[in-house]
């Protein structure tokens, strides 16, 4: 990689900025994380300036407040986190810039942790305003970017800051994210099987089209499976459908040729319930008026785990399923099985959020050789994208 990481600087007596992803769930109140995966992730990265001698200062965003402040997007739970894990205190700025923020750096001492407010409560933050930008880059020496999952996004913490600091460098999780990332797009081992599901076919195409041409083989699930069925005349009932996608669909399976597998049987219910009536049918079978499709069934789980099983090379993004209701987390959890289990001799890397929450579900996260923090941005990467934060850094 031509760009720099944090592990080519000299940090000793310097104030380093790191761009982190600490934008994790919250309860309702905005005082409890729900899951703090992306603060864990970000973990080695904050631990190595710290070993390195540096004082810290992290920056992140969390949720959509536009441009101003709204108390439920607060990062004090982050902060309160932060430092169970790191074992030691992490100081909270009340806003990203300003006098009491430039303040509270100056007063900073080597091996201290400083956590900047959330970034987007300025409005400059996601216009990438060089004013900003210039703030920011004022508060530290060296910048370090670490925040995969928002580095898709050309923001003043993520690209602008970039043009204003002495030296830039990737930090250890945005490093191993382009790792594994950069496998499977650019140098795959072989068989290489791509898993993706999830609700529609128009989210996912750029990422879908580039794995029929890199892999080899292409397995589909969730509701995105109906707008494929009905693309090929079948009956789907109620399922969720994108009419307007048919045309595209067709498109994708000719020229996809064998290379893509669509789900064989699958399960069928009632309603959108978890104590619906459901059963398990062909895919050629017309699903009955009302009904509609929210699994896999257990021939296409069989053929998937064949699949997936004599697979160098692994990427799965997106359920089978609605894995959240228990009738229909069957095939989602038996995908993540059958992962955990090639994980063994193949690389397997799963990117975005219900993915993510499917391999935790299953118990099998520890033996996946890579999750990625970035939902939009691995999608964006895996379809050839460049993304501004890596392109800021030096590109790859």
């Amino acid at each position: 990689m031509p760009h720099k990481t944090i592990d080519d600087l000299e940090l000793q007596g310097k104030r380093v900025f790191i761009r982190v992803d600490f934008n994790v769930p919250l309860d309702e109140s905005g005082t409890t994380i729900t899951s703090d995966t992306r603060i864990r992730a970000a973990l080695p990265t904050i631990e190595r300036a710290l070993e390195k001698g540096a004082a810290v200062i992290l920056a992140s965003h969390l949720g959509r407040p536009k441009g101003k402040p709204n108390p439920k997007m607060q990062l004090d739970a982050v902060a309160a986190r932060l430092a169970e894990l790191l074992g030691k205190p992490v100081n909270k700025a009340p806003d990203c810039i300003g006098p009491e923020t430039e303040r509270l750096v100056a007063d900073m001492k080597f091996g201290d942790v400083l956590l900047l407010e959330n970034l987007r409560f300025q409005p400059g933050e996601e216009a990438n305003d060089p004013a900003l930008a210039r703030q920011l880059a004022a508060l530290c020496n060296t910048y370090v970017n670490d925040a995969f999952g928002a580095a898709h996004r050309a923001h003043a913490s993520t690209a602008g800051i970039v043009e204003h600091v002495q030296e830039a460098a990737a930090g250890l999780l945005m490093q191993k994210e382009l790792h594994y990332l950069g496998m499977a797009v650019s140098d795959p081992a072989r068989p290489y099987v791509a898993i993706v599901g999830g609700a529609k076919i128009s989210g996912k195409l750029d990422v879908l089209q580039s794995f029929l041409d890199i892999a080899d083989r292409v397995l589909i699930g969730g509701a995105m499976t109906y707008t494929f069925l009905k693309a090929k005349c079948l009956d789907v009932g109620g399922s969720l459908v994108e009419d307007e996608k048919l045309e595209l669909a067709r498109d994708v399976m000719a020229s996809a040729g064998d290379k893509l597998l669509l789900p064989s049987d699958h399960v069928i219910a009632a309603s959108f319930s978890a104590g619906a009536e459901t059963k398990i049918a062909p895919v050629e079978e017309p699903v009955p008026a009302g009904w509609l499709g929210l699994d896999i069934g257990p021939k296409s789980i069989a053929i998937y785990e064949a699949e997936i099983a004599r697979a160098k090379m692994i990427v799965w993004n997106g359920p089978m399923g609605v894995f959240e209701m228990t009738p229909f987390a069957a095939g989602t959890l038996a995908v993540a099985r059958a992962v955990e289990a090639a994980s063994e001799h193949a690389v397997s890397v799963v990117g975005g959020g219900d993915s993510e929450k499917a391999i935790r579900s299953a118990g099998v996260s520890a033996k996946i050789t890579h999750v990625s923090t970035g939902g939009g941005a691995s999608l964006e990467f895996l379809a050839g994208k460049k993304l501004p934060g890596v392109e800021a850094l030096g590109g790859l």
